[in-house]
């Protein structure tokens, strides 16, 4: 795949060989070259998967990724995040963050609103820590700033998918109309991480909320990595669950998905980068995506005709 830039910081490819996680080590950076812009030709781009912490957060977060994850390209805080995207050609963004401990979601929430008000290119979302005191309280109050959707992370807020305290979240998002963002996917697995994430984070859990809460708009990242195939039989048969195609097809890691999970229904895919939290150049995702010829109604449908109906983005 790659070599890491680093002495001294493992290959993806060999942790994955030895069962140990993509994060069993920390990875090297790429030094891949950075367009100035989106390619030409490309149809609008809706990025899905964008980050904006306040400040110290993001401090925190960068400080965790250089020590156990990869070393972070672009240090930019939430409105240089924004505007970094928006002069490159990014037409619209969804922005997300995640609550890691109690009492800490209002302020998050208040914090997203404020920012994403005044701009209707950004749909900002909510978060909580499933299990605090008033959760489901604290998610409507989020949500009646006028944030969009809501995001949480299996792996960082030790819970799973089918855990009870999940369903008070569920519910107030199925009420509103409220798609979820849920990194409910294995990987990146790490030793640092809080839990075991291949023990809560298996494709049957999320199967079973799908079947529990059918009116439920869950949106799963990286394309589930990395149980593609079993992700691939939940996106046929489940009307309420999309992925979305975050640094999987970057070709960054080790495993890259089936063609059938990107072509078979690209109505339930949409594209995403995790910027800024990146180890490669910002638009290595869109243009390894683009070289895949999955045929120009699909490409335009995962770079954002699904996302503008799933989020009800203005056209």
């Amino acid at each position: 795949m790659h070599e890491p830039v680093n002495d001294g910081l493992c290959c993806a490819a060999d942790v994955f060989r030895d069962g140990l996680g993509a994060l069993a080590e920390p990875l090297g950076g790429l030094e891949d070259e950075e367009g100035e812009a989106l390619p030409e030709g490309l149809p609008d781009v809706v990025d899905c998967h964008v980050h904006l912490f306040p400040p110290a957060i993001f401090e925190r977060i960068w400080a965790w990724f250089e020590r156990y994850g990869w070393p972070i390209r672009y240090r930019l805080h939430a409105q240089e995040t924004m505007r970094f995207l928006f002069a490159r050609g990014v037409k619209q963004m969804v922005a997300l963050h995640y609550s890691h401990k109690p009492g800490l979601a209002r302020d998050m929430n208040r914090f997203m609103a404020e920012l994403t008000a005044d701009d209707r290119r950004v749909l900002g979302t909510a978060t909580v820590l499933p299990g605090e005191p008033d959760a489901a309280a604290i998610l409507r109050e989020g949500l009646a700033l006028g944030l969009g959707a809501v995001k949480l992370h299996c792996h960082v807020q030790c819970m799973a998918p089918d855990d009870p305290e999940m369903d008070a979240i569920y519910r107030v998002c199925s009420e509103a109309g409220a798609p979820l963002v849920l990194h409910a996917g294995r990987e990146p697995k790490s030793p640092a991480y809080k839990v075991d994430t291949y023990a809560i984070c298996a494709a049957e859990r999320v199967e079973k909320v799908l079947h529990r809460w059918p009116d439920l708009k869950l949106l799963v990242p990286h394309l589930g990595a990395d149980e593609f195939e079993a992700y691939h039989r939940l996106m046929l048969e489940h009307d309420n669950l999309w992925l979305d195609t975050t640094m999987v097809v970057a070709e960054y890691l080790p495993t890259m998905p089936p063609r059938k999970l990107l072509v078979d229904r690209p109505e339930r895919l949409v594209y995403g980068t995790d910027f800024p939290n990146l180890p490669y150049a910002w638009d290595r995702e869109v243009k390894k995506l683009a070289a895949l010829d999955l045929g120009d109604e699909v490409l335009a449908a995962v770079l954002h005709g699904t996302a503008r109906e799933l989020f009800a983005f203005p056209e």
